[in-house]
């Protein structure tokens, strides 16, 4: 790869791995259970895509740096491939795939990684599983139980409809330029159930809300929500956000729910 590549790969905030061994095992995070169709995102050089086209399913790789672009579709040509020119964060996915179940993996860039797995939240009724590799921070974040300081709102949001699971780290000597932290490897399998019985726009609210005062009582960060007298003497109201498990988030956005029925009716 030129330095001309690297420099671009830089300012996109992606690092270029060049660990074959490391490509394959994140290749091999995704089960394929469930799906036939697989979506890299940032696939660079194809480091990680030579080994996605080996296995039984239609890959597109979505790109955003055009020299990239190029050099898949000379590398590639006559493979189970498509090349797609864009900027996932952008990009519109109605009928990607035909409709069909798909997978989403790759090495992405720091700098957006966290987009990224919010927009998947957002098409999660085609998306079944998800890996790839992140700043290690960050996966190990959203991979987090309740009771943890590093647990907040990426790792409630994320685990109401999915099971995260934290796979292996990745050093920094296996990409160029090599970062200056460690990586990880996560995955994301769809729940069997991923429906929420309280309203998804609230739920957000709410542990958005509660996390950007984490250090106070739920009883004063959720203030917002006008409170009625009775509901301020729930015993949930009197905990940290990080002391409530994904399920109790959602029996909190149900309570608070019935709350502002009762209040306005």
């Amino acid at each position: 790869m030129s330095s001309k590549q690297v420099k671009a790969k830089k300012y996109l905030g992606q690092h270029f791995l060049k660990d074959e061994e490391v490509a394959k095992n994140i290749a091999d995070t995704l089960t394929l259970k469930g799906y036939k169709n697989v979506l890299e995102i940032g696939p660079g050089m194809g480091v990680l895509t030579k080994y996605l086209i080996e296995k039984d399913v239609e890959v597109i790789a979505m790109e955003l740096d055009l020299e990239s672009v190029v050099y898949l579709e000379e590398h590639y040509k006559n493979k189970n491939l498509q090349v797609i020119p864009a900027d996932f964060l952008k990009f519109d996915l109605t009928g990607f795939f035909n409709g069909e179940q798909y997978g989403i993996t790759g090495n992405f860039p720091y700098n957006i990684s966290t987009q990224i797995v919010f927009r998947t939240l957002e098409w999660r009724d085609q998306i079944p599983e998800f890996t790839g590799m992140f700043q290690k921070e960050v996966a190990k974040r959203i991979c987090e139980q309740e009771g943890s300081k590093t647990y907040g709102i990426m790792s409630v949001l994320v685990q109401a409809f999915y099971d995260a699971e934290y796979l292996f780290t990745v050093p920094p000597t296996v990409f160029n330029p090599p970062p200056k932290v460690e990586s990880g490897v996560l995955r994301l399998k769809r729940k069997e159930d991923y429906s929420l019985p309280c309203n998804e726009k609230m739920l957000f609210k709410v542990v958005k809300t509660a996390f950007q005062q984490r250090r106070k009582t739920l009883r004063n960060s959720l203030k917002v929500f006008n409170l009625s007298d009775k509901l301020k003497e729930d015993t949930i109201f009197g905990q940290r956000p990080e002391q409530l498990s994904v399920s109790e988030f959602i029996t909190l956005t149900l309570k608070l729910e019935n709350d502002a029925i009762s209040t306005n009716s």
